[in-house]
């Protein structure tokens, strides 16, 4: 079971949302979409779910294109900023018609998880918060039975603590029930221990498709004196530098070796202090 982007193109006027995109995205595991803003994250996730048409190309899932098809489409499940149900609804009655389209959805799970994030599910969605109405759709997305879970900026106004609440229920759920979610985030450094898979998406084109220890494993960070940080850094491929007072930290390319000098620290580089030296490395070239 896998999902298929094949060579997926889409343009709007004179705008490339996305160029010549390819990927697969396995089964049971759990991918970060990144991307800056405008990068093309959210247009691929409506092309995947059919909310819009690409240009060229076209994505499978299970082997059946899931362009206008009921069967295909009904494995995946998507959550966005777009409230999909009627206005006047209340939340109970929207679990009660999710149920209706995914009928393995877990209203016992739904009312347990309402009480554990303080959703008064009487509430209609138009008068929830935006905080309360991101926990709304990620209560309904997490209780579905869906193999396939797309959440775009699942953690949209939600404090600290309810977004580390959210994290904690979704490994606990996919701990007990194991599914491919596709996680599009901003929020790089709360996702980094989850993401088992990273897709890296800049100006319409896939930069990176990789397991997230992989890529991490191909970098490195080192800090200390300016002086000694100089000397050391000299002939490597820097990917980024910062400097406070008379100390640098820098985050380099490739592997640390034994040509460690004393004074300097050396650490693994985190998902979000390589996206970012990505996309500096990106703008340069």
């Amino acid at each position: 079971m896998a999902i298929e982007i094949q060579n997926i193109s889409k343009q709007f006027g004179q705008t490339v949302a996305l160029s010549g995109v390819s990927a697969v995205i396995e089964e049971g595991k759990i991918y970060g979409l990144l991307g800056n803003n405008g990068a093309g994250k959210t247009t691929l996730l409506n092309i995947l779910t059919n909310r819009i048409y690409a240009d060229a190309g076209r994505v499978l899932l299970d082997g059946e294109d899931v362009r206008d098809n009921d069967g295909a489409l009904s494995k995946l499940f998507m959550i966005g900023e777009q409230n999909l149900y009627p206005d006047d609804m209340r939340v109970k009655r929207a679990f009660q018609t999710t149920k209706l389209f995914y009928p393995g959805f877990d209203e016992t799970r739904a009312s347990e998880l309402c009480r554990r994030f303080g959703l008064d599910a009487r509430k209609k969605i138009t008068a929830l918060s935006t905080g309360y109405t991101s926990i709304f759709r990620l209560i309904t997305a997490l209780c579905t039975d869906a193999p396939y879970l797309i959440l775009d900026e699942p953690v949209l106004g939600l404090d600290a603590q309810h977004r580390d609440m959210f994290y904690k229920t979704l490994i606990e759920l996919y701990s007990e029930r194991p599914r491919t979610i596709l996680l599009s985030t901003h929020l790089i450094g709360e996702v980094a221990g989850i993401v088992e898979h990273v897709l890296i998406i800049r100006d319409g084109k896939l930069v990176r498709d990789q397991a997230a220890d992989e890529l991490l494993a191909d970098g490195y960070t080192v800090s200390g004196p300016a002086g000694l940080m100089d000397n050391y850094l000299a002939g490597k491929q820097v990917l980024s530098m910062s400097a406070l007072g008379g100390l640098k930290t820098a985050c380099v390319r490739g592997r640390p070796g034994e040509d460690r000098p004393e004074g300097l620290e050396f650490g693994r580089i985190g998902l979000q202090d390589y996206f970012i030296s990505l996309m500096n490395e990106e703008e340069q070239r």
